[in-house]
């Protein structure tokens, strides 16, 4: 006969754990780690998804370039090369990569500044209970890399209150991945509006002119003084030969980092597309874009989004880039001249008048060479 058994199980700080009884032995088994849910705030942040492109060059003034990441820039000579770039870190495959390709050796503008920086929705950053006596901390980590050794600074800003906190970390070998783990105090005052606002920005400088650095760093919460957001911060267009490069980037709240979250690629184009869509021919030629009818020698139809955008969006197009195709005919070369009436899930597209359009036709609208994007950024 064998002998029995009594099983029981218990929760502990570590998680669920199962008590096996038997034959006099007690052994203790860890059947689960805790469940520690949707963490990470940063959307795009191994840097994988990249519906602008891949390589943007020559830049002087700030834009978007890897979905969700925005470079800003002002008021210097320097110039660079952003790239989605192979890591070489396992877990990683993808970096976001600055190559300083003009230099500015000496900033000679107090405004210079060029900076990396992500925005979020105040609605998102409800948990972090901002403004009220139980505001939590927030923590920082990410691997960045750079041949320029020396300190850098990370900023969190609050838009809604115009409040910021800044804090240093240190690059301490060159063109070596590092983690860097950083935590943000609370902050009791000023809550984020809870809508789909830009209220927040998480902020790497990498060039910052005498307006930004002659002050104190500033390393507690408080109104912002720009004088105090950048103090002691390298200059990384100082040389052509300097690199930039970070991933494996998590914000989260509290203050412990957690091991990275990793969301699958379909997830992460999912959740950027709320901000950004852009539409292309798929390669073959011919690409469907939607259909409609033809009035007045002019395609109207509407075009539905791939996702709900966060808002109304702004909507571009290139000229001459589409085609539309009716039983009588098909016509190229054709330009989107009118997005009438743009709502969080659709649009109507109105192509220019061509003779050769037959009014009454049902008719498709096609991708020839022309892409769409389609933007509702922060």
């Amino acid at each position: 006969m064998p002998k029995s058994q009594i099983i029981s199980a218990s929760i502990t700080d570590g998680g669920i754990t199962n008590t096996d009884i038997a034959d006099s032995t007690l052994t203790t088994t860890k059947l689960a780690t805790p469940n520690l849910g949707r963490r990470n705030l940063v959307l795009n942040s191994k840097f994988s998804i990249a519906q602008r492109g891949t390589s943007f060059s020559g830049f002087s003034t700030s834009q978007y370039h890897l979905d969700r990441f925005r470079n800003g820039m002002g008021d210097t000579t320097a110039r660079f090369t952003v790239t989605q770039a192979s890591s070489g870190l396992n877990g990683f495959p993808h970096c976001l990569k600055y190559d300083c390709t003009t230099a500015e050796s000496s900033l000679n503008n107090g405004n210079a500044r060029m900076f990396l920086h992500t925005r979020f929705e105040g609605q998102d950053l409800q948990h972090i209970k901002k403004g009220t006596s139980d505001a939590e901390k927030v923590t920082v980590s990410f691997y960045v890399k750079s041949n320029k050794t020396g300190t850098y600074i990370l900023e969190l800003e609050d838009k809604d209150n115009t409040r910021q906190i800044s804090k240093a970390y240190t690059i301490n070998s060159a063109n070596t991945w590092e983690q860097k783990i950083i935590t943000f105090d609370a902050d009791t005052t000023g809550a984020f509006d809870n809508d789909n606002n830009n209220s927040c920005h998480l902020t790497w400088h990498l060039i910052a002119g005498t307006n930004y650095q002659s002050g104190t760093l500033n390393t507690s919460w408080a109104s912002q003084t720009h004088a105090n957001r950048a103090v002691g911060n390298v200059n990384i267009g100082d040389s052509t030969n300097n690199t930039w490069e970070i991933t494996g980037i998590q914000m989260e709240v509290g203050e412990q980092a957690t091991p990275f979250e990793h969301r699958s690629f379909g997830e992460e184009l999912s959740l950027c597309k709320r901000y950004f869509q852009s539409y292309t021919d798929n390669g073959s030629g011919g690409g469907y874009v939607t259909n409609g009818t033809i009035v007045v020698q002019r395609f109207y139809g509407t075009f539905r989004y791939q996702k709900q955008m966060r808002a109304i969006p702004s909507i571009t197009s290139t000229s001459g880039g589409f085609n539309v195709q009716s039983s009588a005919a098909s016509v190229g070369s054709q330009s989107i001249d009118e997005t009438h009436n743009p709502t969080i899930d659709s649009v109507r597209f109105r192509t220019g008048s061509n003779v050769n359009n037959s009014n009454g036709q049902g008719a498709l609208l096609r991708f020839d060479t022309g892409t769409i994007e389609i933007d509702a950024e922060l």
